[in-house]
């Protein structure tokens, strides 16, 4: 008889999901995470950036403070007192994840786990059978090799460990963590450039949202530095100097997030050795019931491979989609209760400043795959800034099949844009049309609301 029903690789947010609900429904359970329980959203990405945009988002609030009547002097920010409340909560949740693997039964052994077998995994020398094996182990930033990027830090490193504010940043990178660090560290007072390759950030966004979000931060005095690659980095005089096509740039401090391009860290877990298949990158390829070529052996997250599936390989690594797939799991192997996740409408949201959040197709995607559609856009200076006169717009837009009058696609930048899109994804996932979302009688006065005043079709 095996020592588990399951044994988890990590803990992470998909592994900790998978291992609490199993031991919620009687399975005996062991769990393995050789660092802090919790994994890259919890330690060092979702949870630590958002509070950080918190504390960002106070700048505007002061700036706006005076136009409500408040006089509040000049602020300062101690960029250490954030950094050490960050750092607190973190190891809070860390112990909130701990406990509630505790409550549900599951083991839980600090380690790496290793696979030894179609039905065993070994934890510091010592080895545990299972009816049936988890990999959850995430993945990690990659960085291209360019000369003295060994110099630069991650966003892993950022989150982390960056416990000293620096004078200048330069982060080279236009996607979801590139965009919200640069944001962030430039509304907490650190001069910050932002070095990208193309024309604008956010590629994959619909393009109406990616020129909404380029003309709001540079409203904002980020420097932009579009069309630029970056040919090398090395230390001179004591800074950092990032050498690129538009010259040299001096630095404090670089950060690459040209996109995590992910790395699955399923080296040394003994996968070729057992014969489970995976693709170039070493991620694991898995069939729609997230199972390997070994029957005995799943994966979630970061570090599985969709394709095999019919879905486009790395599209969903996002933290609930992770928590998602392995409550899937659990409840198809523990509860009798088989689902799947759906992909289609998956809502996601860039924090950085602004907000950006989007759920189903962009337009060209929905053009790309042969639909013929009707869009509807609007831009509008929010209520707030009525007072304030800041230059501030709020973008929303509508992607909606011609035929059927479905709506494909729900895009915003503004404040909110995640809270939102978040409501809105929940329509988009019960087929809801255009004349429904007509239908819905506005909150006012509201910004959401717009999403069901918008009328005239965009030529």
């Amino acid at each position: 008889m095996a020592d588990f029903d399951l044994f988890v690789i990590g803990g992470g947010s998909g592994g900790v999901a998978c291992a609490r609900r199993a031991g919620a429904y009687g399975a005996k359970v062991g769990l393995c995470e050789p660092s802090r329980v919790g994994g890259t959203c919890v330690i060092r990405g979702c949870i630590p950036k958002k509070l950080m945009r918190y504390g960002a988002t106070f700048a505007d609030h002061f700036e706006a403070a005076p136009a409500y009547g408040w006089r509040i002097g000049s602020p300062e920010h101690d960029w250490r007192a954030l950094i050490d409340a960050r750092n607190a909560e973190i190891l809070r949740l860390n112990g909130v994840y701990i406990r509630m693997l505790d409550d549900a039964g599951v083991t839980v052994l600090d380690g790496r786990g290793r696979i030894v077998g179609p039905n065993a995994v070994e934890v510091n020398g010592e080895i545990h059978t299972a009816e049936r094996i988890l990999v959850a182990v995430g993945a990690r930033p990659s960085l291209p090799s360019l000369p003295g990027l060994e110099l630069a830090i991650t966003s892993d490193d950022a989150l982390e460990h960056m416990e000293d504010k620096p004078d200048h940043l330069v982060v080279v990178g236009g996607g979801y963590i590139g965009i919200e660090l640069a944001t962030i560290c430039h509304a907490l007072g650190v001069r910050t450039t932002l070095v990208i390759r193309r024309t604008e950030p956010l590629r994959g966004f619909d393009r109406d949202v990616r020129a909404a979000a380029t003309e709001a931060m540079k409203q904002r005095g980020l420097d932009i530095r579009s069309s630029t690659t970056v040919d090398r980095l090395e230390r001179a005089g004591g800074r950092l100097v990032l050498h690129t096509t538009a010259g040299p740039i001096p630095a404090d401090a670089v950060l690459y997030a040209t996109g995590r391009d992910p790395i699955p860290n399923t080296g040394n877990l003994g996968l070729d050795e057992q014969g489970v298949r995976t693709n170039a990158t070493g991620a694991i390829c898995v069939d729609p019931t997230y199972r390997s070529n070994l029957p005995s052996i799943y994966a979630v997250g970061d570090c599985s491979d969709h394709a095999g599936a019919g879905l486009d390989s790395g599209s969903f690594d996002l933290t609930p989609v992770a928590i998602a797939e392995g409550r899937v799991i659990a409840e198809t192997l523990f509860n009798a209760n088989p689902h799947v996740v759906n992909y289609d409408t998956i809502p996601t949201a860039v924090f950085g400043i602004p907000e950006i959040g989007m759920v189903g197709l962009t337009e060209e995607r929905a053009r790309d795959l042969g639909r013929d559609v009707v869009t509807f856009k609007t831009s509008f200076r929010p209520l707030l800034h009525t007072l304030t006169g800041a230059p501030v717009k709020v973008m929303m837009k509508l992607v909606v099949d011609r035929a059927s009058d479905r709506v494909l696609g729900c895009h915003m930048v503004g404040e909110e844009a995640g809270e939102i899109v978040q409501g809105l994804a929940i329509a988009l996932t019960a087929g809801a049309t255009k004349a429904q979302f007509d239908e819905t009688v506005g909150l006012h006065p509201s910004a959401a609301e717009e999403f069901v005043t918008m009328y005239q079709a965009k030529a």
